[in-house]
């Protein structure tokens, strides 16, 4: 959906496909009638963005043949969608069984990274709408934080620096986001601002994913403050919710229920404690409060004693609309499939129907911001 600012621009909301499984083109554009037109048949609207994720086999596809992304272009256009930002976060297989830290490989070592941001590069410049100012792509926070060493940071800058000498090139503005997630080489702000010193490319920014913001237990506005102090820009922003628990050992029972084999849940505390997984946590006798990194559905509060960390979301908003020029905001609660058995939707239409409830939700919050 297109919102505007006070000043009149232009600010982009979509929903991340990435909730949906397919790693083939096919699969990719099936979703469009299954899941996209009945969203925005939903919401009222004449146009729909999405946040496409395109598994590394399309992307390399697309990007060789200029005639398939017009033909991506035009089934998008056909249906009122439209897409001005990628995920670039799961290289493929996203919804395999167990994904896990899968999702983390390859990483900015990794030429195969660099090669998979390329491509998507290539793709989102043929698929922007003519009067769009530019594109963004969300990417993984570098690696995983282990292993880590001096010759991986080195790697890592090196490729950077090759995306942004690529991205300058572009006759169309793409911009990649690193998006820091617990437990990555980049977790937070602080790292994020010291991960981009000497890339040398502003094309190169953040995404800021607020549940994961959250999950680091930053406050959004002095997230917000040490990004411009920095002279990082902020790309992208996701709207998302982290779970969040008081007393995680009276919520023992309910919490688990969020403990399913498929996606890490980084579980951080209030008072350090760090847990690469919820089972990890449940397993402990840490203290809360807890948050976790579960993207919970925006608009529905998880089962008490649990709750969703929209504060976070809700201060986060307003900081970025009032303090940054970021223009490209997506919905990404990718975990539907995985949600406790009683939250989970029974069919296509309950899916359509709870991601549309999401981009209302967001676009309400946007609204108290003047985003309108």
């Amino acid at each position: 959906m297109r919102l505007r600012r006070a000043d009149g621009s232009t600010v982009h909301l979509a929903y991340c496909t990435n909730v949906h499984p397919a790693d083939d083109l096919p699969g990719v554009l099936a979703q469009l009638d299954r899941f996209a037109v009945p969203v925005r048949e939903h919401l009222g609207a004449d146009l729909l963005g999405l946040g496409l994720w395109l598994a590394a086999p399309v992307a390399a596809a697309l990007a060789a043949d200029v005639a398939l992304r017009r033909k991506v272009r035009a089934e998008l256009a056909a249906r009122g969608l439209e897409t001005v930002t990628l995920n670039g976060f799961p290289y493929q297989a996203f919804h395999a069984p167990v994904v896990k830290h899968d999702v983390y490989h390859p990483d900015w070592t990794d030429p195969r990274r660099l090669r998979y941001t390329q491509d998507l590069a290539i793709v989102l410049a043929d698929l922007l709408p003519d009067d769009a100012a530019r594109g963004s792509i969300s990417t993984l926070p570098l690696a995983w934080r282990e292993p880590w060493d001096r010759p991986r940071w080195q790697a890592a800058r090196a490729q950077l620096r090759a995306l942004g000498q690529a991205l300058a090139a572009s006759e169309r503005e793409i911009r990649v986001a690193l998006e820091p997630e617990p437990g990555c080489v980049v977790e937070n702000i602080d790292q994020a601002v010291a991960a981009l010193s000497g890339v040398g490319s502003d094309r190169i920014g953040i995404c800021v994913d607020l549940a994961h913001l959250a999950c680091a237990w930053e406050d959004p506005r002095d997230a917000v403050a040490k990004l411009e102090a920095a002279g990082v820009p902020v790309v992208k922003v996701q709207v998302s919710a982290a779970l969040e628990v008081d007393d995680p050992q009276n919520a023992a029972e309910v919490l688990a229920t969020y403990a399913e084999p498929r996606f890490l849940h980084q579980t951080r505390s209030a008072g350090g404690a760090v847990f690469d997984d919820l089972p990890q946590a449940l397993a402990s006798s840490a203290v809360g409060p807890w948050r976790v990194h579960f993207h919970a559905p925006l608009h529905a509060a998880p089962p008490a004693p649990l709750a969703a960390s929209t504060p976070v979301l809700t201060e986060g908003l307003a900081a970025l609309l009032a303090g940054s020029s970021c223009d490209h905001f997506e919905v990404e609660t990718y975990t539907w499939e995985v949600l406790p058995k009683a939250a989970r939707p029974t069919d296509d239409a309950g899916l359509a129907a709870g991601i549309a409830a999401e981009l209302a939700f967001a676009r309400a919050q946007m609204s108290t911001c003047g985003v309108n």
